[in-house]
């Protein structure tokens, strides 16, 4: 395998995973929300209430376009706004009810995705894929 047919791979593998993602969303009834989305919305799972520079960190995406995300998940119902009573400039962001009940969802499909993923891939190639993988992320 050519170098760059390893990248062609890893690039239909990402939006075959996206397709599932949103396709599977769309069975549950969320269809008002992306990818993008979801990692906010994933990422306040972990940690119930958020800076906006913690999840621009978190999902490696520039505070600009985590703005734009949030304000949408804000008129969406999912995630409110708050500003930090000592610093203004600090905003944080909390899942609402709404976005609480995403979690049981978020975690199926996660689980039905990772069945998917190594369906047919040993133990031992598990930890081959996360060992390279990791390397991988590290060279970047």
């Amino acid at each position: 395998m050519k170098p760059r047919d390893a990248v062609s791979l890893i690039s239909k593998i990402r939006e075959k995973t996206n397709r599932y993602i949103i396709s599977e969303m769309a069975k549950y009834g969320v269809d008002d929300i992306a990818i993008s989305h979801g990692d906010i919305i994933f990422a306040l799972f972990h940690s119930p209430r958020l800076t906006m520079a913690d999840i621009a960190k978190r999902i490696d995406k520039d505070k600009s376009t985590v703005t734009a995300l949030v304000d949408k998940l804000v008129r969406l119902g999912y995630v409110t706004k708050e500003r930090d009573s000592v610093d203004s400039r600090v905003v944080y962001v909390a899942l609402t009810p709404r976005g609480e009940e995403l979690k049981p969802v978020f975690e199926t499909i996660s689980q039905q995705m990772l069945e998917v993923f190594y369906f047919d891939i040993s133990d031992q190639e598990k930890e081959e894929l996360l060992r390279i993988l990791m390397k991988i992320h590290h060279n970047f």
